[in-house]
């Protein structure tokens, strides 16, 4: 009997290991993240949204929203989005400049996206949002995997006032808070100018604190210009 604990406990080992990669390759293959939008709009935001949708029903607010907010993740998760970050320098009277646009549109894929079992909760609507790959898209994903890209991560706010693009904004910071501070660490002098693009590599962590989107982002980074300012 005792000789056959630690074989037990070996293939109890094995399966939970399979069942990770297992996890992990669905993820892969199937993105699913869970969403949430509130169910009404701020008041300061409510007459612009009565005035632009009179036809509103009473869930089309957070519906609207939802189905913004998961093409413009998936679009991150799949293909990313490139940036054009300026530093601020003083010295040379230069105001900093900072630029997140997709690196490749959703397209005709958004119909792909899924939506499934929503369901009400604190004055929010949540849903389940799931997005199958395709042979390409996967393809990319392990591109990106097997070159050896940097991992990086930041932390971004957004007004909850503004929305859907507070949302965005808040994501477009993380992105900047990131790679600035990447580019710190291995930069030692200022550059006049940093372009490249980042992946989403993990679901972003979406909370609101004291009136503010709060977002954190995990991506990888490729950096394609380094444009140095002239040494004399």
């Amino acid at each position: 009997m005792e000789r056959r604990i630690p074989l037990i406990i070996a293939i109890l080992f094995f399966i939970i290991a399979i069942h990770a990669v297992s996890q992990e390759v669905t993820q892969a293959e199937s993105i699913q993240i869970l969403l949430w939008a509130d169910l009404d709009a701020y008041p300061e935001v409510m007459a612009e949204e009565k005035q632009k949708h009179p036809n509103d029903t009473v869930f089309s607010y957070p519906v609207r929203r939802l189905k913004q907010l998961a093409p413009y993740l998936i679009t991150g998760m799949v293909y990313g989005w490139d940036f054009d970050y300026v530093p601020s320098d003083k010295m040379r009277a230069v105001e900093e400049f900072f630029e997140v646009k997709e690196k490749h549109p959703l397209g005709d894929d958004y119909k792909r996206i899924v939506y499934k079992t929503p369901w009400l909760q604190d004055n929010r609507m949540y849903c389940w949002v799931e997005f199958k790959r395709t042979p390409y898209m996967l393809s990319s994903l392990h591109s990106w995997e097997s070159i050896v890209h940097p991992n990086i991560r930041g932390m971004g706010e957004g007004s909850v006032y503004d929305g859907f693009d507070g949302i965005t904004q808040a994501c477009q910071q993380a992105v900047k808070d990131a790679v600035r501070n990447y580019f710190r660490s291995i930069e030692k002098n200022k550059p006049k100018e940093l372009r490249g693009s980042v992946l989403l590599r993990k679901i972003p962590r979406l909370v609101v604190d004291s009136g503010h989107y709060v977002v954190e982002l995990d991506f990888f980074i490729e950096t394609s210009t380094i444009i140095k300012y002239k040494q004399y």
